[in-house]
């Protein structure tokens, strides 16, 4: 399958050295407007086309699929112009600045029978895939709540929030997680230097008492990423700055039985055995573009496909809206 690759800045070159490296993909040319990425591009790919002008890429009869590595207010054209030239595209996180935009691509891409992958990378880690197991099997009983923390000082967007720009780690995650979407949302935060929000805080709420809460900050003196799940069964600590133990299942909970009498609630705490589960130690976006690949070739629709991505983006939607009227509930 050959590829065109859209921006080479941060993420780019992440995207290019693992298709490269896949059985069955060819990166064939690489659209950057920048003149030193284009010199670092070239250096590490003599044997690749690099240009300045993406719609070289775009409408190139020799390109079957696209992946579009660029700021998040460029996805909806690049992506509409790619799948109206035939071509299966791979988008970068967050999918689109608005849902109607996802909307309208998730359709386009439906009619013209062309496949959409959106870039939830943690969502192919050996963490997701255990913690998804462990739901799946029941393993941690009735789900209670997601409790997430990503933090660090910077990297400063400057054309979205720290909401648009980390959160959608965690709510493609919860997507893929907690099945039933989110009711509601709530989102506070704070922006002090650029005029986006660079602290903030987003509530959802999911039927039957699930609560999912997340942290994202670009003004922490520290590098935090840690996810705490708790269920009825028990619960876990995903840690991903961790070396080797990144999971810990903790048989912990707590239950309540009751007397006679209205006043009478015992509680009693249960508290076991913690163990670290071996992980795949395999790097998740070759995982993830392979299973791209495979997708576009067998005609399979992915999990982490436009309607994936267009889920994230009505909850940045609601967590915007929610921001601007200082934490009011917003119903999904």
């Amino acid at each position: 399958m050959k590829f065109g690759v859209i921006g080479y800045g941060y993420w780019g070159p992440n995207i290019v050295r693992n298709l490269m490296s896949l059985e069955g993909s060819e990166v064939v040319a690489i659209a950057e407007i920048s003149h030193s990425a284009q010199m670092r591009a070239h250096k590490a790919y003599p044997g690749v086309r690099i240009t300045g002008d993406t719609s070289e890429v775009l409408t190139s009869t020799e390109i079957d699929a696209i992946a579009i590595v660029s700021p998040v207010w460029t996805h909806y054209e690049l992506t509409k112009t790619a799948l109206e030239n035939g071509k299966h595209v791979f988008v970068e996180k967050p999918f689109t600045s608005t849902s109607a935009q996802g909307e309208e691509l998730v359709n386009l891409a439906v009619q013209k029978n062309l496949k959409i992958m959106v870039d939830h990378t943690f969502l192919f880690t050996g963490a997701v895939r255990k913690i998804k197991q462990m739901l799946d099997e029941g393993a941690l009983g009735n789900l209670y709540y997601y409790d997430s923390t990503r933090v660090n000082l910077g990297l400063f967007q400057h054309d979205v929030n720290v909401l648009w720009d980390l959160a959608p780690h965690d709510l493609s995650i919860m997507d893929y997680l907690i099945k039933g979407g989110p009711e509601a949302v709530v989102a506070t935060g704070q922006g002090h230097l650029n005029g986006h929000e660079d602290v903030a805080y987003m509530t959802l709420y999911y039927p039957d008492k699930v609560i999912a809460h997340i942290n994202v900050n670009w003004l922490s003196p520290v590098k935090v990423r840690m996810t705490l799940i708790g269920g009825e069964k028990k619960m876990l600590v995903w840690n991903d700055l961790e070396a080797d133990e990144k999971l810990k299942i903790y048989d912990k909970g707590v239950n309540i039985s009751s007397r006679e009498g209205v006043y009478e609630l015992l509680v009693s705490y249960r508290s076991g055995d913690m163990w670290s589960p071996q992980l795949e130690q395999l790097e998740a976006l070759k995982v993830e573009l392979g299973y791209f690949v495979d997708c576009v070739s067998s005609g399979q629709e992915p999990f982490n496909g436009g309607c994936a991505g267009l889920r994230v983006v009505k909850m940045l939607e609601a967590a915007s809206e929610s921001l601007s009227k200082r934490g009011a509930l917003i119903r999904l």
